[in-house]
């Protein structure tokens, strides 16, 4: 007989901040013997059932790592697709999250992008930013190390402009000039696909996260599995380098 357990999550113990690191969508599709195109179109749409659920229970941010600086190095043809794939999703955020009164924003280099999806992101944000379900943070065209360079440069022009002194110069002036200002720090962090590792995302941010790591492709994980990350979670003692 099939068997599948239950996790039982307390719910009155949620992690406020989850993050997702989306990973093996070109694994799960090669094994299938699909090209990786559909890879992330399976993704896209694991994606919006996730979100539907962790704004169902309770969970207040979630942030995603759609497209990393990195990305750019793979084949145009797939950049193009995940382009156009990401487009659609700013554009159909209406249909697509129908009902579910959720905030999308989108954190990383604009300037990197096309004209037309920096205008979608503006008019997305713009559309949703009333909303008071959970807040989806996609990164898009972000890395880690860059947001903090940026951040860094920022505080440096600060300093000689005069609008900071160089002795306030601290956590709190480098997280009001990151991308996640505002944002408070993710508890969890998954990976699907196997892997273990950050890979650039949220370096600053990630100080204190819990980390979970499934070795499924992100177009099998399902609600289930979102269940057993939070229920892991919960069973952990968070010290924040205390005793």
């Amino acid at each position: 007989m099939f068997w599948r357990k239950q996790y039982q999550i307390d719910m009155f113990r949620l992690p406020r901040h989850i993050a997702v690191i989306m990973d093996g969508n070109g694994r799960w599709a090669r094994r299938r013997g699909l090209p990786r195109t559909a890879g992330h179109s399976a993704g896209a749409d694991v994606l919006k059932t996730i979100v539907k659920e962790c704004n169902r229970i309770g969970i207040s941010y979630i942030t995603v790592y759609a497209f990393s600086t990195e990305n750019w190095k793979r084949p145009k043809e797939e950049v193009d697709y995940l382009m156009g794939l990401l487009l659609d999703y700013l554009r159909n955020a209406e249909k697509n999250l129908a009902g579910e009164n959720v905030v999308i924003r989108v954190l990383g280099a604009r300037d990197g992008l096309s004209q037309e999806i920096q205008e979608q992101i503006i008019k997305t944000e713009n559309f949703t930013k009333d909303n008071t379900g959970i807040v989806m943070n996609i990164a898009l065209n972000y890395g880690g190390r860059e947001e903090i360079t940026n951040a860094v440069k920022n505080l440096i022009n600060d300093v000689k402009t005069g609008k900071l002194e160089s002795a306030d110069v601290n956590e709190e002036a480098i997280c009001s000039r990151l991308y996640t200002e505002n944002i408070p720090d993710p508890d969890l962090i998954i990976r699907t696909s196997g892997e273990q590792r950050l890979s650039n995302f949220l370096l600053w941010q990630c100080a204190y996260s819990e980390f979970w790591f499934t070795n499924k492709n992100w177009p099998s994980f399902r609600i289930q599995d979102l269940k057993k990350a939070i229920y892991d979670y919960q069973k952990r003692t968070r010290r924040f380098g205390g005793v």
